[in-house]
Parts: C-alpha cells; structure tokens; sequence
C-alpha cells in the first residue's frame, strides 16, 4: 500500500479508537483512560519494589503488581466497557503500525549500502556445537560449509580455544574471508580480527539471540541461509565499537546487570541470582559508583549504563532491541537513574522520563569509585580497569550478506502523529489537484 494510504490508514484508525471511547463510553472514558494510566503506573512502581527490596516488602510488592492490573480489568468488567477498551486498543495499535509503515516510505531504507562482491576463494568459518542449543548440527552447516569450498573448524566445548587465534592463524595462512556460527561474543572476536587483516566477515545466525544478524537481517531461523553470502553475497560496511581494545557487535554494559552476570550462580540459576543481588546493587549498598561521560555530558551515580555500538530505537515499544543503522559513526548510551517507585512509575514515558538517559556520542568513559568495574561486553563477563573507555571505528568492518535475505532493515522511525498528517494531507492536495486539472 502507497505511504500516503498508509498514513490516511493510520489516521483514521486513531479517530475512531477515539471515537469509540466517547460514544459507548461517554465521560466514563476519561475514567477508562486514567484507570488504565494508574494501573501501569502502579505495576511499573511495584516491579521497582519487587527488584529494591527483599521479604515482607518484596512479597507484598509481588501481589500489588499482579492486583493492579488485575483491578483495572474488573474495573472494566463491571462498567460493561471491557469490549470498548478492547476495540480501541486494536484500532489505535493499527493506526501505529500503519503510520510507522507509511514512514518507512518516507525515511527510506537504512541499511548500509550495498556493494558487489566476489566469491571468495579460501572463506575460512569457525562454528560451536553448542550455540543456539546446536543449531550447527541441525542445520548441518559444517557439511553445507564444506560443499561450499570453505575451511571450517569446530570448536570443543570441552577444550576452550583462542579463536582469534585461530582466525588470525587463518589469514596467515592464505584465508581471505572469515565467518562464525556461534554467539555474539565470538562473532565480536572474531570480526575484530577481520576489521584489522581489511578482509570481509561472515555472520552465521546459529546463536540463541543473534542480535547482530537481526540488525544485519539475515534470517535467524534458518542460519544455513547465511552460506548463501558465499556464492551469491554482496558486501556492507557497518561500524565497530570498541571498549579498550575490545571490540563489541552490539553493546557494552556496566553497573547492576553486568555485576549480576558475573555471579557464578547466574547461569544455572538467572532469576534467583537477580533477586539476590539487585536489592543491595540497585540502593547502592554494594558495587562502585559510576560516573559517565559521553561527549559534553555526564551522567553521575547511574544504576546501569548501556553503550551499543550504533543507537538502539527507543521511541516506541516496536523498536526495542533493534538499531536503525549500523553505520551511523556514533554509540548509543542508555543511563539509568532510578532512586524510587515514583521515578520507576515515570520510566513508562520512555526516553522523555527523568529516570532515564538517552543520547549518542563518538567516545564514552566511564569510570568509578573503584580501581576496576565489571563490564558485560557481547555478553561476556569481564572486569576491566577504570577509567574505561569506549569509542567507535566508523565503517571498521566489512561484512558479506547473502543478496536476497528476509529482513533488510528499513528505518522505521518513532510514531511521529505530524508527520503522518502531513503525509495523509499530501495526497489529499494531490487528488484536489488532479481533480481541478
């Protein structure tokens, strides 16, 4: 459908998501609205109770964020409007999604731009068994690989290996493209060597999360889609991040969640290991405190921060987890301040809540009241020495797709009502015009 179709779509769908509120609800709608408003505000303050404290107080915080909204949806029931919130809410998330696609349209894609690539003539691809809950063999990517002319080594779960060793190896010894199938903490490694020997990287989708390759849009159910890059890829450049001389794909994190992570407990058990340990992190009573400059600003005392390699999307729950670009030459930080169940009730607002920070920079440091801190880089635990300081390499990295994959991400931007109408009001001077010519 035509962007602007879209956009009048959208439009409508949100007046009558209105309407449908005033006329079977009448003045009960702003009660609606507010009860609704409340309940999340109260939930979003429980969760923060439930995460600040341990005990009575966490138990009885427990009950009042399933009560809540709970008592919303009785509220509803009893005034006989459940049907009406229902309707409303369906129709005002199609105006959403239909004015973000009309958008789309507008923004165009933003996916780094493609360029022709040859087939390479020794791609050499390291892959762990393990990953994705052995998404090797059931895809079997080592034969596909094999048939395919490339050099694969299977890494030995029981044996840890060096594997930028072996990539830097590799090139050494006559390989002009390498690849992973394994997480995103191999694939950073790995593409750090590449990034630094200017040869292409291959990413293999065979993770559990496989955050690069969504933002690549590579297809994550099927990685042996990924080999296609190998007989028929072009090639992007897309930027690296950097803390220290490590390299990052996605993110590095630092403060309450990366302390959590580097408990021992954490793997067998995660949410129990959280509870345990975010009260004392979150009220300070453990752990450093973090000072945070990224460019001209600084962030004082943050609970948790954030630094992605490119921004992530923030200005609706559509975009979370995702990255517009990856080629933008900036970093993403996210700061999180909170002190209270009324600054957590406040993070609903997104990025225009006070508990929470949002910008982009070139260079990042953070540092503490400690000599080290510890860090979650691509989702490995480290502990690095302050100040720590991160930066990005604009266009660091050279990476071989497959032509034809099934998610090329476009940019679509935060739900932005103006631009919608102004869209929809386009094509309505246009039809006038034609009509009058």
């Amino acid at each position: 459908m035509d962007g602007r179709w879209l956009a009048r779509l959208s439009l409508a769908a949100g007046t009558v998501a209105v309407l449908v509120l005033l006329l079977f609800a009448g003045l009960r709608s702003v009660v609606l609205v507010g009860a609704g408003a409340a309940g999340l505000a109260v939930t979003a303050a429980g969760v923060w109770w439930v995460l600040a404290h341990r005990g009575v107080v966490r138990a009885l915080a427990l009950v009042l964020v399933v009560a809540a909204p709970l008592a919303v949806l009785v509220l509803y029931v009893a005034a006989g409007l459940l049907w009406v919130v229902l309707v409303s809410l369906g129709l005002w998330a199609l105006a959403v999604s239909a004015g973000r696609a009309a958008l789309v349209g507008e923004t165009g894609p933003a996916a780094p731009r493609e360029a022709p690539a040859d087939r390479p003539a020794r791609p050499f691809l390291i892959m762990n068994p393990r990953s994705g809950g052995g998404k090797v063999g059931k895809f079997q990517l080592v034969r596909k690989a094999e048939e395919l002319g490339a050099e694969v080594v299977v890494l030995d779960p029981a044996h840890p290996q060096d594997v930028a060793a072996l990539a830097r190896r590799a090139v050494d010894g006559g390989a002009d493209l390498l690849g992973v199938a394994g997480g995103d903490g191999t694939q950073a490694l790995v593409a750090g060597v590449a990034a630094e020997r200017g040869i292409p990287f291959l990413v293999i989708s065979a993770g559990t999360r496989n955050h690069f390759a969504l933002d690549l849009g590579l297809d994550r159910e099927d990685p042996s889609t990924c080999l296609e890059a190998l007989t028929d890829g072009v090639e992007l450049r897309v930027d690296l991040g950097y803390v220290g001389d490590r390299v990052f794909v996605n993110n590095a994190s630092f403060g309450a969640y990366a302390a959590v992570v580097q408990s021992p407990a954490y793997r067998d058990d995660k949410a129990r290991t959280i509870l345990d340990l975010l009260p004392d992190l979150l009220t300070r009573h453990s752990g450093p405190r973090l000072a945070v400059r990224a460019g001209t600003t600084a962030l004082d005392g943050p609970q948790a921060v954030l630094v992605s390699n490119n921004p992530y999307r923030m200005g609706d729950p559509a975009g979370l987890g995702r990255r517009e670009r990856l080629d933008s030459g900036l970093l993403g930080v996210l700061g999180v301040h909170v002190d209270n169940a009324a600054q957590a009730a406040w993070m609903l607002r997104g990025r225009r809540g006070p508990g929470l920070t949002s910008l982009t920079a070139t260079e990042v440091v953070i540092d503490a009241d400690a000599s080290a801190v510890q860090a979650g880089v691509d989702g490995e635990a480290l502990t690095l020495p302050t100040p720590v300081r991160c930066r990005i390499a604009p266009g660091a990295l050279r990476v071989r797709v497959p032509r034809h994959r099934p998610g090329v991400p476009h940019s679509a931007p935060t739900m932005d009502w103006r631009r919608v109408r102004r869209l929809a009001v386009r094509m309505g001077r246009a039809a006038r015009g034609r009509a009058t010519g």
